[in-house]
């Protein structure tokens, strides 16, 4: 006899006070479920079409899969109703590839959201690690689609975010387009950047980092070397 099974979803649904259905995005996306039989796309999106009307989703996930998360992409772009996104912690990675197919993205404004360059293990001889770079410049160039028609940003300034890993706060997020609002404060976007906006990634930090310390060493003698100290934090950094 077979037993009760229990299948592991990184969705899950609820509804709210106003009887909107809500949808929870929760953890690695794919990496755990997408591969059981049990939990497929088309059960998610039997599950997305199994009501109607406007849906709201909470996205807190660090990423995972990026077929998985184009399928949930897709599904949500051609949902007839109207799909707010509201972003309570991360949308990292294969997450803000989701984030983008909101008619609405709200931002709390102690979330954040990050977006790079897609990654992969690859085994082989140099032919098969051709196709791999191949591959990965197809998908990046597939997941810059989604940014940019969110944020009407051109496909150098994304590819360059992404190349950068781009770490953002609400502020920076609403400044560049992958958010329409902050939550809980004046939707009215500032005139000007806010003092506190910030995007950052490795790179940036190193360099930040090594200005500073060009500054203070002024005898290289007492020390290390300038240039050899570059070197080291370009290595641990990165």
């Amino acid at each position: 006899m077979r037993g009760v099974e229990i299948i592991s979803r990184f969705w899950n649904w609820g509804r709210a006070a106003d009887d909107t259905r809500t949808l929870y995005l929760d953890g690695v996306i794919a990496e755990d479920s997408w591969f059981e039989d049990d939990v497929t796309p088309a059960t998610f999106k039997a599950d997305l079409l199994a009501g109607y009307g406007p849906v709201t989703i909470y996205i807190n996930s660090p990423g995972g899969d990026c077929v998985a998360a184009a399928q949930i992409y897709n599904m949500l772009m051609e949902y007839p109703g109207d799909v707010t996104v509201k972003i309570d912690g991360i949308a990292a990675s294969a997450a803000s590839v989701i984030a983008m197919a909101g008619t609405h993205v709200l931002m709390s404004p102690v979330s954040t959201m990050m977006i790079h360059n897609p990654l992969t293990v690859a085994i082989g001889d140099s032919e098969e690690m051709r196709k791999a770079i191949q591959m990965l410049d197809e998908y990046k160039e597939s997941i810059i689609n989604a940014y940019e028609i969110k944020t009407g940003l051109s496909r150098a300034k994304l590819s360059n975010l992404m190349d950068a890993e781009t770490w953002m706060n609400a502020n920076k997020a609403l400044e560049l387009g992958f958010c329409d609002e902050i939550l809980y404060k004046d939707s009215t976007p500032p005139s000007e950047p806010p003092e506190n906006s910030f995007s950052f990634s490795r790179r940036a930090v190193t360099n930040s980092l090594l200005d500073k310390v060009k500054a203070r060493i002024h005898k290289p003698s007492e020390g290390v070397p300038v240039e050899s100290l570059e070197k080291r934090l370009f290595l641990i950094s990165h």
